[in-house]
């Protein structure tokens, strides 16, 4: 008898029923999982390594508090996404300050990526000047989004997930969503296009 592999959201559900049962372990298994994805998202809201360490702590902290009232009718990590951000949000409003994001970010394996990784290279001190140009329009681009519009297209382009789950994690129909990636685009696009426009025209292939 074939039986199915079980999903990563099958595997959560029963390490959250054990974590809800008592099993502290169970639990650690989560932070350990997910620990680094958190911490990885919140690089986009706040800058400062050890504020980051700090509010990915309290927010697995949160989760553990809310942990008797999950009921799975979302996915675990789509949950705890929602937690890590309205923490991100409420720490930097106590002190006054607006979620900051940078387009530098690490992939799975833990390289730094930026926008400039995503342009072709020919190794030119024009080409390597226009990359750092697009890196940072792209930086000051997405700064100056408001923070709805910053955390769908974060979650969506950097975090890779989906409309629902994204939908999920800030508690949003997924119309508002795909109305908030669009519109996130739409600005970001209308301040690359003067510099690529400039770029094509200055470049010799």
């Amino acid at each position: 008898m074939h039986l199915d592999k079980p999903t990563e959201r099958d595997i959560d559900a029963e390490l959250v029923a054990r974590a809800q049962a008592g099993d502290k372990r169970a639990f650690e298994l989560l932070v350990a999982k997910y620990q680094r994805r958190i911490a990885r998202l919140l690089t986009r809201l706040i800058r400062d390594p050890q504020e980051i360490e700090d509010v990915t702590q309290e927010a697995f902290i949160k989760a553990y508090r809310a942990l008797p009232s999950f009921r799975g009718e979302s996915a675990f990590y789509t949950w705890l996404y929602r937690i890590a951000i309205n923490t991100a949000k409420n720490y930097l409003a106590s002190l006054g300050r607006r979620p900051q994001l940078s387009a530098e970010f690490e992939d799975e394996d833990g390289e730094t990526l930026d926008a400039a990784a995503q342009i072709p290279d020919h190794n030119t001190p024009e080409s390597e000047l226009s990359n750092r140009q697009i890196v940072t329009t792209v930086n000051e681009a997405v700064d100056a989004l408001p923070d709805e519009l910053r955390t769908a297209i974060t979650l969506r382009e950097m975090e890779g997930l989906s409309y629902e789950d994204i939908a999920e994690a800030m508690n949003c129909p997924i119309g508002t969503v795909r109305s908030r990636i669009f519109r996130a685009r739409e600005a970001i696009a209308s301040k690359l296009k003067p510099l690529l426009e400039t770029v094509g025209k200055d470049r010799r292939w």
